[in-house]
Parts: structure tokens; sequence; C-alpha cells
């Protein structure tokens, strides 16, 4: 097992038993945190989100490699396996687990410098009003970036021929990253959007599977029988505008109960 390529050569150093026993998904989370960090202008003592953050193997590689301070955040895995990690990689004060859920986040406004997820933005980011919510985490002028999964063009109704025996309902949640640009731009809050879909990606989407999952030979088929057509990874990246007004979220009305007759006739 190699799981080393030439155009990610941070994610090299890092040692390949490590890296599928922290991997939690259908992506290699060193390939696409360092493909997206390309995009992001980071400095120590930042404060980064990685929301979704699974196994918190990109947490680790954030702060080791750039120096920056990261809560990781997931809702489906043990913040306490994430801190027993962290705690192994000799970075306790720079990387400190969370178990939220993205639409329940424990923190302050304006807190964070950048949000970042990795290959998990999809199953909770798609909702019309969720970039207004996450946004408020961020600082304004901070960023908010994503790479994962995702589609080289859209489709409605039938499957396509090569995804067919794989494809599930709750795959509908994967985009191409034009689609993601035009979400967060209707939004209003957002601009200097980017995206775009990683070249010859499927390749690595392929290789990570038979590393992690050799037996799992519906997405392995799926895979070698689209190539490329279909499936890619995408990443895509914009500011919360400095002087956009984010509303607070409502989390409950409280009006008097008034008695008032339930029927017409008890009125007469």
């Amino acid at each position: 097992m190699k799981l080393l390529d030439p155009r990610f050569p941070r994610s090299n150093r890092y040692h390949p038993d490590w890296v599928v026993a922290r991997g939690s998904g259908g992506a290699n989370a060193l390939w696409l945190m360092e493909w997206l960090a390309e995009w992001l202008d980071l400095e120590p003592g930042m404060r980064v989100l990685d929301l979704g953050c699974g196994r918190a193997m990109s947490s680790i590689f954030l702060h080791r490699e750039f120096g920056v301070e990261v809560w990781a955040t997931d809702l489906w895995f043990s913040a306490a396996d994430n801190l027993q990690c962290v705690r192994d990689a000799g970075i306790s004060a720079g990387v400190h687990p969370v178990h939220a859920d993205a639409h329940a986040l424990p923190f302050e406004p304006e807190f964070f410098d950048t949000v970042v997820s990795i290959d998990s933005f999809h199953y909770y980011g798609t909702a019309d009003l969720y970039a207004h919510y996450v946004a408020r985490f961020l600082k304004p002028g901070g960023v908010l970036a994503i790479a994962g999964a995702g589609l080289t063009e859209e489709f409605e109704g039938e499957v396509p021929v090569t995804l067919r025996g794989w494809w599930e309902p709750d795959m509908a949640s994967l985009h191409t990253h034009a689609w993601w640009r035009r979400h967060w731009h209707r939004s209003g809050i957002l601009d200097e959007l980017r995206s775009e879909s990683m070249p010859e990606a499927w390749k690595l989407w392929l290789e990570w599977q038979r590393a992690v999952a050799p037996d799992n030979r519906a997405e392995i088929e799926a895979l070698e029988r689209d190539c490329g057509a279909n499936l890619t990874y995408v990443r895509a990246l914009a500011r919360r505008r400095p002087q956009a007004l984010l509303h607070e979220p409502i989390t409950s009305i409280c009006l008097p109960y008034e008695r008032k007759p339930l029927l017409r006739d008890s009125e007469m």
C-alpha cells in the first residue's frame, strides 16, 4: 500500500497505516485537505473549524502543516477517540475535538477565521439557508471552503448506466462544483466565489477505495465503469462579505396562550 501521489507532497509524509486507520469515507482526507489548502491563506494561530472532520485526520494535518488552531467537529465519530488520536500525535493544544451536529454548533458568532469541510458538506450544507447559518461563525471576511465527492454534470431522472447498482437515493446530495458556486451566490452573503473539479479525480477515488475497502465491490466497480464520466472530486471557496447582515436564527417563539372558541357554534 503506497498512497503516494506527486501532487500531494505534504500528505506523502504521513504513514499509510495511520492514514487508512483514520479513514472514514470515500476519500483520502489528506489529499483533499492539501488540495483545498492551495486556495487558503492559512497562518499560525488562526482559528479553523473542521466541520464534519470524521476521525480528525484532516484536523491533525491542518495543525501540523500550517500551525492553525483547529476545532475538529463531527456528529458521527467519537470525540473521545479523536482526542486520543490528537494526544498520540502530540498536539493536544492545537486540535480540539468536539461532538456536535452541523445544525447546532456550540460556538460563538464570528469565532473562526476559516471553516473547512472535507467530503461531508453535501450531507448537511445543501439547504438554501445553511450558508446563512454557518457563516455566522465566521469573522467578516472569513473563508468557507469545501472539498469532496461530486459530479462532473448534474443529471435528473435516470441514474447514469455506469453508476447503477451502486447509486442510492441519498447520493442526490452530490453536485458539481458549479452548482456549489451558484448555491452560495444565491445566499447573498458570500462573495469571491471559486470552484473547480480535480482532474483525474476518479483514479484517486478508486485507489483509496481499493486501499481502505477492497471488499466494497459495488463502489469499486462503479468507479471502474464510470472512468470519471460522472464522478469526481470538487472544491469550492467563498468569503463572508464584510458588510453582510446576518439575521439571528429563530430558536423559539414565545406567545401567551389566549383561550378562544373552538367551533363557530360555540359563539351562539
